[in-house]
């Protein structure tokens, strides 16, 4: 007798954080639909998840079959009633509050279960302004992944003070028990535990940089060679994104005033000229092809 499906996982975006959350969800045995904003961006996001499955492969860990198994699981597309019923969706768009402001409130009006959770892998927006534009407070959450997510382990879970427990120990036991995640329990303000720890040193090293004191390559070096960390907070911003990193420190800076928070001039005048890092080909260091 076969086993009855589950219901379907979606994700709204299918750029870096988005088309690795839609191929753990997929490598866990869910059914998963991406939602993108056209024809184009969805075939750059359902590239971006068969790169990431076939390098699995060519590494050895993952066979063919089973790569080929996700990839049936998972479906892209460009039309948002096509997640109406999800179980679970999780917002993957970019950091601008205005634009998942609005993405939720159209998720309630699509979303037709009464017990869907409606979920944000915001790096810093507080949950409780994403709640608040739906209905459903209580069915609201963070649901902060890492990049690489296939590869980290860590998901910060972020409840907001409406946010009812059912739906914490529901996206936890999603995240532990099918993703074999490592759970945090994070409070709702801006940047939450991770990013508020982690910005203000990378914010750190791009200030050390914009006065003078040090160049890019031994900043990074100094922090690989000297603390072992795996790469330097230069590098580690150019993988994140430099327009990311601007959004997290705003946020911050938006909620405590504290300077430390405060985006840096030199970063501000990158993201103005499109100097994203890794996804522009060039941000603190190149990025050829």
């Amino acid at each position: 007798m076969t086993a009855p499906s589950r219901p379907a996982v979606a994700v709204v975006g299918c750029g870096l954080m988005g088309s690795g959350i839609a191929e753990v969800m997929a490598r866990a045995g869910r059914t998963v639909v991406v939602h993108e904003v056209d024809g184009a961006a969805a075939e750059r996001g359902r590239a971006r998840i068969e790169g990431s499955l076939s390098r699995a492969v060519r590494s050895g860990r993952l066979d063919e079959a089973v790569r080929d198994a996700v990839l049936g699981r998972i479906e892209v597309g460009t039309e948002l009633d096509a997640l109406a019923d999800a179980e679970l969706v999780v917002e993957a768009a970019s950091e601008d509050e205005a634009v998942k402001t609005a993405l939720f409130r159209r998720l309630d009006e699509i979303v037709v279960r009464d017990d869907a959770v409606l979920a944000s892998n915001t790096s810093s927006i507080p949950i409780m302004r994403l709640g608040t534009a739906t209905r459903r407070p209580e069915q609201v959450v963070g649901l902060h992944f890492f990049n690489p997510v296939p590869v980290l382990a860590l998901v910060e879970v972020v409840p907001s003070l409406l946010t009812s427990p059912e739906t914490v120990q529901r996206v936890q036991h999603l995240a532990e028990d099918e993703l074999g995640k490592t759970v945090i329990r994070s409070p709702d303000r801006a940047g939450f535990i991770v990013n508020a720890l982690l910005v203000p040193y990378l914010l750190s090293g791009v200030r050390m940089l914009e006065s003078g004191f040090a160049s890019a390559r031994d900043i990074d070096a100094g922090m690989v060679q000297g603390c072992a960390h795996p790469m330097g907070p230069l590098q580690l911003a150019d993988l994140i994104g430099l327009d990311t990193v601007k959004a997290i420190a705003d946020s911050l800076y938006a909620e405590f005033k504290e300077p430390l928070y405060a985006p840096p001039p030199m970063l501000l005048r990158m993201v103005d000229a499109g100097l994203l890092g890794r996804k522009s080909g060039r941000g603190f260091h190149e990025y050829p092809g």
